[in-house]
């Protein structure tokens, strides 16, 4: 099943979203096809157990490495491609929720019709959490974007998020403005779309912007909005969504828990802006709701063969840029929400990057659901790729827990190995040979092959051999403290790092934890060190900059400087390594001394 997302986009460019991976073709899959207008109160209690996986990315397009991901009430950790899986997760059926955070970043939440047993996929891209003005709490003001987006604070206005205690100080403004035009939308928003208007009734959306937003005081407790108060958003309208921006528009802010928008008062336009008042901060969108109908059609070849995770997009026939994307799944099937009682144009593509479509049909939509069953691509317009090949170890035998890793410019894909090593999958083409970069992994004994540069031409490829042998994937933060041992490693533990230039002096921040359960409570492990970043590279030194764990209890310093030894810097996506050791100073009257030894080696993120 595949979720069609609403656009306000004039062409393709866009970039994958979610496909489901091993969906049937059920039409009920999305919502009940006896439920199209639904009725106020929605069943958000039952559930359904369902496998989700998907790569994450940041802003840049750049894996995302030990992201925390979490479905019902699993948790998991993005690898070293900003992959995840999470399987057989009690999930909300009519709502289900992914929520993905890391550090320095909003929340990636996305949202799903979940069917028991069946899977589904995502790409999710992450924005970043910067600071992009300071207001004074005793005055207020306004902090104003680059890009028309305004925050405005009355003054004695924020609260202690925690504790609803009024708060005196800078508010320290991080925020985002969400193009409803962009190429990147269905992978930035949070949600699906779909929210429960004034009357609790779940509708369709259509966005004509979003923005995130957060305050925090300098030591990074998090303020919100005092009860009785309210601050003022000014949402930029792109000029190919003003001549259809209606006068007065719905405000909607997002329930995390639920995973759907929540009508919330009304903006009004003002030139080419939507300007409105919240009363708390979260993200929130300006949408027109609309009643909806379900879609799904099955894309074959001329032979009868599944054609997937080709691009499917549908278009308002009256309303070019009110478009929805999809990918199907492995077994050719698309489908979700399209709007109800109107023309719509279906193009197919073989992936994002295509400008020409290689099977176009106009079809109606009344107010009951539709399928178009299967829906058959000429040969004559396909370019297709049958992949086959062997993955073998260090000893030079079959792989038996692995996978391999394709990457299609910076798009990655991923397929599962067989317990003989072998993987066998069909890409299509855009026109003509592509090149792609194929890595082989072994789970099991931590090392995976060197990239291999293979060009795909249209037919059958039978790859050389790849040995997932001489790269190490190994992860870990290993340190002492007055000579007690403690150990974090990738994936039984969280360890990650993430440069911040932001700092004076810049940095590189690494950090991990580690749970471990006994007795009925869990007890939470954390670390984190910084040093600097000045001519970084093999072999170079750097200053620690700062050092903080919950096994030691007290406040401490770094009395004399402590080199930081690193041993290995990769591109992004491969490692970063080093050592250090040195002596803490506790806090006065004290002053304990706290030996330190480090070892470390994580995956470059960004």
């Amino acid at each position: 099943m595949k979720i069609f997302y609403n656009r306000l986009l004039p062409f393709i460019l866009a970039v994958a979203v979610l496909f489901f991976a091993a969906c049937q073709k059920n039409i009920n899959e999305f919502i009940d096809s006896n439920n199209n207008n639904p009725q106020p109160g929605p069943d958000l209690t039952t559930k359904v157990r369902s496998t989700i996986s998907g790569f994450v990315t940041n802003e840049n397009d750049v894996p995302v490495v030990g992201a925390v991901v979490k479905a019902g009430s699993i948790t998991t950790l993005t690898d070293e491609y900003g992959y995840f899986v999470i399987r057989n997760a009690n999930v909300v059926k009519n709502a289900a929720v992914v929520t993905v955070t890391k550090p320095g970043y909003f929340k990636g939440i996305k949202t799903y019709q979940g069917v028991d047993g069946k899977s589904v996929f995502f790409r999710v891209k992450l924005i970043p959490k910067n600071t992009v003005g300071v207001i004074n709490s005793a005055t207020g003001g306004n902090v104003t974007m680059s890009n028309g987006m305004i925050v405005a604070l009355p003054a004695n206005a924020v609260v202690v998020a925690s504790t609803s205690a009024p708060y005196s100080g800078n508010i320290n403004v991080s925020a985002y403005w969400i193009d409803p035009t962009a190429v990147d939308l269905d992978r930035v928003m949070p949600g699906d779309l779909r929210g429960l208007d004034k009357n609790n009734s779940l509708k369709v959306l259509t966005t004509f912007g979003m923005v995130a937003v957060e305050l925090s005081a300098d030591n990074g407790s998090l303020l919100q909005i005092a009860e009785g108060k309210k601050a003022t958003l000014t949402f930029p309208l792109p000029a190919a969504a003003n001549s259809a921006a209606p006068a007065s528009i719905a405000l909607w802010s997002f329930d995390e828990d639920r995973g759907l928008w929540v009508e919330e008062g009304t903006a009004n336009k003002v030139g080419n802006t939507y300007v409105g008042e919240v009363s708390h901060f979260s993200f929130w969108n300006c949408d027109q709701p609309d009643e909806y109908v379900y879609f799904d059609c099955t894309i074959l070849d001329a032979d009868g063969q599944p054609l997937p995770y080709v691009w499917v997009k549908l278009t308002v026939v009256s309303n070019p840029w009110n478009s929805r994307y999809g990918y199907t799944d492995s077994s050719g099937y698309v489908g979700g929400i399209v709007p109800a009682n109107e023309t719509l144009k279906l193009e197919v593509f073989t992936n994002y990057s295509c400008n020409s479509s290689v099977y176009t049909q106009e079809f109606s939509t009344t107010s009951s659901d539709l399928s178009l069953g299967n829906l058959l691509v000429p040969n004559t317009t396909l370019s297709q790729a049958t992949v086959t090949g062997t993955v073998n170890d260090c000893n030079n035998t079959p792989v038996t827990n692995g996978y391999l890793i394709l990457l299609s410019g910076n798009v990655p894909y991923r397929y599962e190995l067989s317990n003989a090593g072998s993987y066998s999958f069909t890409k299509l083409l855009c026109s003509g040979a592509e090149t792609v970069t194929l890595i082989g992994e072994d789970v099991n004994s931590g090392q995976q092959s060197t990239p291999l540069s293979y060009l795909l031409n249209n037919g059958a490829n039978n790859v050389p051999l790849i040995q997932a042998c001489g790269v190490s994937i190994d992860q870990f933060i290993n340190y002492s403290i007055n000579g007690v041992n403690y150990n974090m490693s990738y994936p039984v533990d969280s360890v990650f790092s993430f440069p911040n230039p932001q700092t004076s002096p810049p940095r590189i921040e690494v950090h991990g934890s580690s749970a471990t359960n006994g007795g009925g409570s869990t007890t939470l492990s954390y670390l984190s060190f910084y040093f600097s970043d000045a001519g970084i590279a093999a072999g170079s030194t750097q200053n620690l900059l700062g050092f903080y764990t919950r096994d030691i209890t007290e406040s401490s310093t770094i009395p004399s400087p402590i080199a930081v030894n690193i041993t290995e810097y990769g591109n992004v996506g491969e490692y970063i390594a080093g050592n250090f050791n040195g002596a803490l100073m506790g806090a006065a009257p004290t002053f304990t001394i706290y030996n330190i030894t480090c070892s470390f080696r994580i995956r470059r993120s960004q």
